[in-house]
């Protein structure tokens, strides 16, 4: 069953789609006014999706029922990691994709995006689709299960583009973790432009002119 989502779309007869991942215990509705700043006018209309994750409870925080793409166990995120959850969001995520290749936007043409777990989730599954995409945007999250993303890649994965931005003071997601996933893609021969951030765990207007920019080069015609 599909995940309830928003649109937003910037004129009719899209030729690209941007699919957001929100964070934890967010909604579709978060990163809707950031897309509403984007201009990509110059590629055409595009198509913004933002699906709502399912709400399940959440260990870290108390067992409280929230949105969220997969249970977190504690602050540490990688060293107990909810595979289970993970995998099943993967899931969820290929369906979505799967979805606008179905209404006329091909793979290529499809960014996947994503916020802190929204993040996690964007390189979880995007490295792991089946067909190239045409770039993955990573915002103030990290790398879930690494250790298989050698193995489990798609082999059309490696040439994808990779944006990564997070902040220097981000105390939900320490900047370690982020460098620490840039360094594993690196190392496995994906193309990464990384930016960092005077911020916390948030999304700042450098941050939104530099998506901007990258979004314009990986989506031209």
């Amino acid at each position: 069953m599909a995940l309830d989502t928003l649109e937003l779309q910037s004129g009719d007869h899209p030729v690209a789609s941007v699919i957001v991942l929100h964070g934890l215990g967010a909604d579709g509705n978060d990163f809707v006014p950031i897309a509403q700043e984007l201009d990509l006018s110059a590629i055409g209309p595009v198509r913004f999706v933002f699906p709502h994750a399912p709400i399940r409870p959440v260990t870290v925080n108390g067992g409280m029922q929230m949105r969220a793409w997969y249970d977190i166990f504690g602050a540490d995120l990688v060293r107990r990691e909810d595979e289970t959850g993970l995998r099943a969001s993967v899931t969820e995520v290929q369906v979505l994709l799967d979805r606008e290749a179905d209404r006329g936007i091909l793979p290529e043409r499809t960014v996947l995006m994503g916020f802190s777990q929204g993040c996690a989730m964007t390189l979880l599954a995007g490295l792991r689709a089946p067909q190239r995409l045409a770039g993955l945007v990573c915002l103030s999250g990290y790398l879930p299960l690494a250790a298989t993303t050698a193995s489990e890649r798609s082999a059309t994965s490696q040439s994808v583009p990779v944006f990564m931005a997070h902040g220097r003071f981000d105390p939900v997601v320490p900047l370690a973790r982020g460098t620490a996933s840039r360094d594993a893609l690196l190392a496995l021969g994906h193309s990464v432009e990384w930016h960092d951030y005077p911020m916390q765990h948030s999304v700042c207007q450098e941050e939104i002119e530099d998506l901007n920019a990258w979004l314009l080069k990986v989506l031209a015609a």
